[in-house]
């Protein structure tokens, strides 16, 4: 049985764009080093790409977080390098926080577990490793805390509680 990394959002616009952070940036290269290895041992890598349109601000997220960001097909919109998708790999593309299409691919599959890594742990990380968890309640959902991280350092532990709290392993 594989095990399973899902890359959440670590795109341009989260790292050094419109919501771009300090330290975001340093998430790179461990992050690359973790796909790497589930590479190497033929497991499973997937993406998550914040994705919106034109419509942006007149969304719901866009009335609370009133900056444009990851436009599909913008700059912001792409991985931030040295990542990328390769060929086979799958990409699930997220008008909101959580991927219901995630969701219905996890739940079609067998993992001996599945990993998190990417930005922002207390927004779309916690979202989408909820849905995980709720999609394969008996399968071990991690989340390397060294690879991943939010621009608020408090509603960063804060997500990593929550997410101990729910059985999701904090590694």
């Amino acid at each position: 049985m594989k095990k399973l990394l899902i890359v959440v959002d670590y795109q341009k616009d989260f790292v050094d764009g419109a919501l771009g952070f300090p330290g975001a940036e340093k998430l790179a290269l461990p992050i690359q080093e973790k796909i790497e290895s589930y590479r190497g041992r033929g497991d499973e890598v997937v993406f998550t790409f914040d994705t919106h349109g034109a419509d942006y601000l007149e969304t719901q997220e866009g009335k609370y977080l009133p900056v444009p960001h990851c436009r599909e097909g913008s700059d912001g919109w792409e991985l931030y390098p040295p990542l990328e998708v390769r060929p086979g790999e799958r990409t699930f593309h997220k008008p909101a926080f959580g991927s219901a299409e995630l969701f219905d691919y996890l739940r079609q599959g067998e993992y001996e577990s599945i990993e998190l890594v990417g930005l922002v742990s207390s927004i779309c990380v916690i979202s989408n490793a909820v849905l995980a968890k709720a999609a394969c309640p008996e399968t071990p959902v991690l989340v390397d805390g060294a690879c991943t991280a939010g621009h608020d350092p408090q509603l960063h532990d804060a997500a990593m509680k929550v997410m101990a709290g729910l059985q999701i392993q904090i590694i």
